[in-house]
């Protein structure tokens, strides 16, 4: 099969063997693969694929299954599924869990289907779960045109919240209030603290999904109401930052943060099981829909990862895989 390789940091078109898949394992003929940060910290040596994972980059696709392995029961040979994997995603063929292959909603294509697995379980595990998000509750999002912010959006508006957003320009801005946003603060203009706090009349909002880290923090905690939850996803602006402890304590605040893609096999079954039931009937309707910036073939990846470095886009990346 075609794959893509880091070779001194670039990203270059080779051949590999095609992987072996265990007994409870499916092996995926890739039709599209999600281009996501992580990808782009792993190809500069920041962010090693866990044990046991490939080395090959790509954390989602979607495809037809080709062949599964002798305990699998789930799904047969020649469904369309998404699936979540720890590496492995840039390639012709790519091996999945048989319960972390989502069955793609009929109304959704295939490079639709692989931009829905890494930014759904994300935003599900962690504003739904880890910071319990209810309704009519104020969602604060940094990045709020990223694949994460775009999905962050549409969930918390689809299940009644309300949503900030920050993003780097008007135009980005204006897309993510037409999909939803309550408001979007254009962070290059404006002072997103100050914002929030008139928006909120001061009382802050309740919940805060940040991607940005560094200084981020100290701010943040100035934009939140008492009781509020802070969830970090990412450190764009490094993992290091000074706060203060007194705010903490007065307003109760609750500071936490999460990782996907070392999480054990049983936690990513959850979150699945929770998207299927919950979520994956707001696809099917239309109520949530799939946002794509652009797509690239495969043997285009570096170009794929220039795009995300530059942040220009708006919504997923996606590979093509012919």
């Amino acid at each position: 099969m075609h794959a893509i390789e880091i070779t001194e940091g670039l990203l270059q078109l080779t051949e590999r063997p095609l992987p072996d898949y265990s007994e409870t394992e499916v092996l995926i003929k890739v039709a599209a693969a999600g281009v996501n940060r992580a990808d782009i910290m792993q190809r500069q040596g920041l962010y090693p694929p866990p044990k046991g994972a490939s080395d090959i980059l790509g954390l989602e696709v979607s495809g037809v299954i080709y062949a599964i392995g002798s305990k699998v029961s789930t799904v047969k040979v020649g469904d369309r599924v998404c699936a979540l994997l720890t590496g492995g995603a840039y390639a012709e063929y790519c091996i999945a869990d048989e319960t972390l292959c989502l069955t793609i909603p009929q109304n959704l294509d295939f490079i639709q289907a692989a931009s829905l697995p890494e930014a759904f379980f994300t935003v599900w595990s962690t504003i739904f779960n880890l910071a319990k998000i209810q309704k009519h509750e104020i969602l604060l999002v940094h990045g709020g045109s990223s694949g994460i912010g775009v999905t962050a959006i549409q969930l918390a508006k689809a299940f009644g919240m309300r949503v900030f957003i920050t993003a780097r320009s008007q135009e980005k801005c204006d897309f993510c209030l037409q999909l939803g946003a309550d408001a979007a603060i254009n962070y290059q203009e404006q002072d997103f603290v100050s914002e929030v706090k008139r928006l909120t009349n001061n009382n802050g909002v309740d919940v805060i999904l940040d991607m940005i880290g560094g200084d981020y923090l100290a701010r943040n905690l100035k934009c939140m109401a008492y009781d509020a939850r802070l969830v970090q996803i990412a450190i764009q602006k490094g993992y290091q930052a000074e706060i203060n402890m007194l705010a903490v304590m007065l307003k109760r605040l609750h500071i936490t943060g999460a990782t996907l893609r070392d999480r054990d096999l049983s936690f990513k079954q959850n979150i699945a099981q929770q998207l299927l039931q919950q979520v994956w009937p707001l696809l099917e309707k239309g109520t949530i829909v799939p946002v794509i910036d652009r797509t690239f073939p495969l043997a285009n990846a570096e170009q794929a990862h220039s795009l995300m470095e530059s942040s220009l886009h708006k919504g997923k990346i996606i590979l093509t895989v012919s």
